[in-house]
């Protein structure tokens, strides 16, 4: 009885249609659900779960969200059952791949007009990390992005930056302004009396050397906190 129950949920017994590699193949990876596209990375299964069964627990620990699975380490995702280090490497290797991808695209037309392209380009650079990352975005007259440099990594509650090294780093790209940013793993946006302390010493501080202090921007997955929307700057 076991043994036909085994045959049952091997993919390769399936009916091609169904199986997720030749449906991709044959149809195109647009037509494949989430659960279908992690099945073909995870490959194989176990003699009691196929890859699907196991992509399905995959995306439920994720809570059923690829930004959510996307920040889920190798080691997290090893402990699903049916899950080895060398397929939670595959899945891992893929979301990295995934925003990458993301990144290059913003990449591809660095040019920053307003606060919400800014805000989506940090999205994109500082998404995953779950600890604080403080950045800074250098721009030419015309709005190009110049250099975007992480200054420094924090705790789940803080980071620490140094104004000097911003303002030197500006006077090395030939920066005519600057964007300062950084995210909340939390998912507040609510700037901190830090925040606000810090992004006026760098705004008198940029002034000096005739630099402009555009915006600083706090990110989170669910949105953004703009300094100069809020009108304090």
């Amino acid at each position: 009885m076991q043994a036909s129950t085994t045959r049952k949920t091997r993919i390769k017994d399936w009916e091609n249609d169904a199986k997720p590699r030749e449906k991709l193949l044959s149809k195109g990876p647009q037509e494949l659900n989430d659960s279908e596209l992690l099945a073909i990375l995870i490959g194989t299964g176990t003699p009691d779960r196929n890859a699907l069964d196991i992509a399905r627990d995959v995306l439920k620990a994720g809570q059923n969200n690829l930004v959510q699975l996307g920040n889920m380490t190798a080691k997290e995702l090893k402990k699903i059952r049916g899950m080895g280090l060398a397929k939670a490497a595959v899945i891992a290797a893929a979301m990295e791949l995934g925003r990458r991808r993301e990144s290059s695209s913003l990449l591809a037309k660095p040019i920053l007009k307003h606060g919400g392209d800014a805000a989506r380009y940090l999205q994109s650079q500082l998404k995953g990390f779950r600890h604080e990352v403080f950045a800074a975005i250098y721009l030419n007259n015309a709005g190009k992005v110049l250099k975007f440099d992480t200054l420094s990594h924090g705790g789940l509650t803080g980071t620490v930056a140094d104004p000097r090294i911003i303002l030197k780093k500006a006077l090395e790209e030939n920066a005519i302004s600057i964007i300062l940013g950084h995210n909340h793993p939390s998912g507040n946006l609510r700037p901190s009396k830090a925040d606000e302390e810090f992004t006026e010493k760098i705004k008198e501080g940029a002034a000096y050397l005739d630099i402009r202090l555009l915006d600083h921007i706090i990110v989170s997955e669910e949105g953004y906190f703009s300094f100069a929307d809020r009108g304090l700057l």
